[in-house]
């Protein structure tokens, strides 16, 4: 059980930021994670009066807040227009819509959990956080970081031509993933580019960037070849819910038909 002591809820960034510089506070979030747990809590902060919870499309980028539920991103119609159901899938299968009607997108990211769905998927695309003190970051060097105490405002995806693909394996339908996979690919800067996000490893998730041109009448063994090569290149680790050689085996089946389906859609 957790226990605190003070709920504050400022009314400017400013004053959330100070308060969460002193030793014993945390920002809230949407509490779904962190009431699990025994920890005790100087003073917890409540972001839902600063506007962080609206999806923005700014023409070149969508701006997500920090405070926008999973159920807002699961529904948006903006991202669904770009990556079809990928988003939406990497989002569905997280407890119920009562659990994704409180859990925020900035607890998600900021949390740099080992077992989220979310963070596996915006990892492979074209994604920012921005921060208070720290400005705007690249998603994946900000999942590398160390925690500290600045408070994250939105995620920053920025729009791009990319086909995106989202599939976890899971031992029950609400339970967390046993692997987590994404798959998106486009052109930068005239190279055909792929990115490979695995998470749930159980480690939080890792992105491989790999510039191959896979041609849409691959066979199925030169597809499954790439998705091999692609999954070697990350680190996996065995706990209760899978031994490290069987999520590496799985993340090659999930990239084999992520793939695969990107490939198909091109025909």
């Amino acid at each position: 059980m957790i226990t605190i002591g003070n709920y504050v809820k400022p009314k400017t960034l400013e004053d959330a930021y100070d308060l969460n510089q002193v030793r014993g506070s945390r920002v809230m979030g949407g509490m779904m994670w962190m009431r699990l747990g025994n920890a005790r809590v100087k003073t917890v902060i409540d972001l839902s009066d600063l506007g962080l919870d609206h999806i923005e499309d700014e023409g070149n980028v969508i701006k997500i807040g920090a405070m926008c539920t999973l159920r807002q991103v699961e529904e948006c119609e903006a991202l669904r227009e770009l990556y079809g159901d990928g988003i939406a899938e990497s989002i569905r299968h997280i407890v119920g819509v009562q659990f994704r009607n409180q859990a925020t997108i900035g607890g998600s990211i900021y949390g740099r959990f080992g077992f989220s769905d979310v963070l596996t998927a915006f990892l492979a695309l074209d994604t920012f956080v921005e921060l208070y003190d720290g400005g705007i970051v690249r998603l994946s060097e900000f999942v590398n970081r160390k925690p500290d105490k600045d408070i994250l405002l939105s995620v920053i995806v920025r729009k791009s031509k990319r086909k995106f693909r989202y599939e976890s394996i899971r031992q029950t339908k609400t339970d967390f993933p046993v692997i987590a996979c994404s798959v998106v690919t486009g052109m930068v800067h005239g190279r055909e580019t792929w990115y490979f996000s695995v998470g749930a490893r159980p480690m939080k998730a890792a992105l491989v960037e790999k510039h191959w041109e896979i041609p849409a009448d691959a066979t199925v063994e030169q597809i499954a070849e790439y998705a091999k090569e692609a999954a070697s290149e990350f680190t996996y680790g065995s706990n209760m819910r899978g031994s490290a050689e069987y999520r590496q085996h799985l993340a090659e089946v999930l990239l084999k038909r992520e793939i695969s389906s990107i490939l198909a859609e091109g025909r």
